[in-house]
This record gives structure tokens, sequence and C-alpha cells, in this order.
């Protein structure tokens, strides 16, 4: 199959540092590589890739000075794809909605990755106007939000399973992992650890956007706390000392969490995670398998003192079991074949009727749902 995956500029795919969304392009871009499809990746041009790479900006924009309004390159990427729609028999977006006006006269073999959260009060009426889009989700969760949106099925994120080693022996802290922000509550990781009488080490980008809350909220508890140690943003090849080292990961958030792909990458080393019970994280931790899901501070800290009750080896299994890139990559081509089959279906209706417009402005024909199919492989991934 012929596939364009679209990323984000922002960063590279893979990040050299923080980048949830484009980590899993790339590991879904080399997997599908992997599995025998004939792969193009339009990112930014310091990627890396086995995919045919189309280099839409020199680096990645959050690491280019001169860069102050990431839109135009964006747009520039948008019209070489555009230019190009003939070489791919399905495009896979993941750059939220700024594409969704150039597709309506191919939406037919689009899929939009929605990564981001939904919850948000505009997109509501977005949706509604654009409500032919065909869409994934990254949780069932995160699809509440959106219920009259084109959802052809859940699928949960994956990694490599060699990315990141089995830790059977933890070092005897708890670890933070993310961003520092109101959202990600590094604050209740810091009150949580203190609790438990077990130092805490923070590995986190700090934005522009968050700069306040960390000068006001978060640096005060950091600094001067001996049993808090900020590492400041790592990189994949430190991931797995640090998650590997933990006793267990933290993952306090207060806001529809879409996925949290740090939570896979701590099982993925054999740490438990312990995380509040928000969006995507009941889909994720199995309870008493793979980590704990709280609703309190006081919950939390049982929970650590519980944690040693857990098998490291049967966290990695969860993880094996659940979210190996190779399971996300065939669920994905699983929804690029349906994308095909209702393509051949439309086809077939124009050549008998004469025209058939998959998009009409004021009254969208709307492509076939094929949640059903997909939504039923989401819960069973092993299946």
């Amino acid at each position: 199959m012929r596939i364009a995956q679209i990323a984000p500029l922002h960063e590279r795919v893979p990040p050299r540092l923080y980048g949830g969304t484009e980590r899993v392009v790339s590991f879904l871009t080399e997997e599908l590589v992997r599995q025998g499809h004939d792969v193009t990746l339009f990112a930014s041009g310091d990627s890396q890739t086995t995919a045919t790479l189309v280099r839409c900006c020199d680096v990645a924009l959050r690491f280019n000075p001169s860069v102050r309004d990431t839109l135009p390159y964006h747009m520039i990427m948008l019209d070489e794809v555009r230019r190009r729609i003939g070489e791919f028999d399905v495009l896979h977006f993941h750059i939220d909605i700024i594409h969704t006006a150039l597709i309506r006269g191919f939406a037919d073999r689009t899929l939009t990755t929605l990564h981001g959260r939904l919850d948000l009060p505009d997109l509501a009426p977005f949706y509604a106007v654009f409500r032919d889009l065909p869409v994934a989700a990254i949780s069932n969760d995160q699809r509440r939000y959106l219920s009259g949106a084109n959802w052809l099925g859940t699928v949960h994120h994956g990694l490599p399973p060699n990315l990141l080693p089995f830790h059977p022996n933890p070092d005897g802290y708890l670890a933070f992992l993310g961003r520092i922000s109101p959202d990600k509550r590094p604050d209740l990781a810091i009150e949580i650890a203190a609790k438990s009488g077990m130092p805490l080490k923070i590995a986190a980008k700090v934005d522009r956007a968050d700069q306040a809350y960390w000068d006001a909220k978060i640096r005060p508890m950091v600094e001067g706390n001996s049993d808090v140690e900020f590492i400041g943003e790592i990189g994949e090849g430190e991931k797995a000392t640090f998650l590997g080292g933990a006793t267990a990961l933290l993952f306090p958030v207060d806001w529809p969490e879409p996925f949290g792909l740090v939570m896979i990458e701590a099982m993925a080393c054999g740490t438990p995670v312990i995380a509040y019970r928000n969006g995507s994280v009941s889909e994720i931790v199995e309870e008493s398998v793979s980590g704990f899901v709280v609703d309190t501070i006081e919950e939390a800290v049982a929970a650590v003192r519980r944690i040693g009750d857990l098998d490291r080896v049967r966290v990695r299994a969860e993880f094996e079991r659940r979210f190996t890139a190779e399971r996300m990559a065939h669920e994905y081509v699983r929804i690029y074949r349906q994308l095909l089959t209702a393509r051949g279906r439309q086809t077939k209706t124009r050549a008998m009727n004469g025209k058939h417009v998959v998009w009409q402005a004021g009254r969208p024909s709307r492509l076939p749902n094929l949640a059903d199919e997909a939504e039923a492989q989401s819960l069973n991934p092993s299946g």
C-alpha cells in the first residue's frame, strides 16, 4: 500500500527531546515500512526515517530561532501534499485540523488521527460542518467529546518492543516525566512523593506558555527540597535509565488526557504506573497489574506503599500484549483498507449514476462509518 504520513513540523520525527505526536508518527512509519508498505513521510528536514522523506522545512521549527509563526511552513507542506495526492492510496494526517478544507475533494482517501484534547468548545461546531472527515481516536474516552464525528476507530499508541529495555530492579525513587503544566500536575507528584517518604525525580520541559506556572508554583516546591531532583527535559536515550530506575511513575493528570504515551513507556521498562482517573488512564493502566488508578492524594500514597505487590515482569508483559508498534500499525492498516473498500464502492456508484459527490457543501454524503469493527479491535488489541 502507498501511504503518506503527514507530521507536525514543530519537532523532527522522531523528536530529539519532548514530542509525543512526532514520536508516535515515527514508530508508526517505521513499522509500516518494516511490514512492506511504500511509505512517504512529510516532516521536517532533520527527521530520521527509513521511509521516503519529503523535507517540508530545514529543521524542526522549535529549534529554528528565526521562526516566529509556524503556520506558513505547514501551509507549504500542505501544498506539497496537494500536488502529490495521486501518488498515494491513503494519506494519514497528524496535524489537528489545519488541512481539513484542503482535502474536501479527496477526503475518502484520508485518515486524521486526533492526538489532542477534544473537550474544547470550539471543536463541536467545527466537526458539525466537517462531519464527514474520517478520523481516528487514540483512546475511547477521547471520542465521547465528539460523538457526531466520523470515527473510523480507536487505535491506542504503540512502541517498538526493543525501544525501552526491561529493568527488573528499581533504584528506589518515584518518577514524573512530561511537561511542567497545570494539566499535568507536577505539584501533586511532589506532594504524593513527600507523603510517601520517597524521593522524586522530575524530567520535564517548561514551555514558554507555562513559564509563569513554573516560576510561581513549581520552582518554589523544587528549590531547596533535597527530596526532589529536577532534571529538566530529556531525550529518548535517557528514558530507559530514568523510567527503568523508578519504583513507579506518577501520572497525576488533571485533564482529559487523550492517551499519555509516558504510561506505556514506563510499562515497557517494567515500571508500574500510579495515575489519576482522568481521560484515557483507565483504558491504559490495568488495575493491580500494570499499576493503580486513583482519585485522591491519599489513594496515591496508599498505592505507592502497595507498589511492591506488583510484578515488574508482568508489567512488561502487559506492555507487550497491548502496546507494541506492530499492533498499532496493524490496526491502522485495517482502517486504511476499510477506506480503500469504501472508496471502491463510491467509484462504482459514480460509474452507475454518472456523478456522485462525496462532500457537497450543505449536503454532505457521509462516508460509511466503519467504527464498529475498528472499535471492537481497539478494545481487544491482541485479537
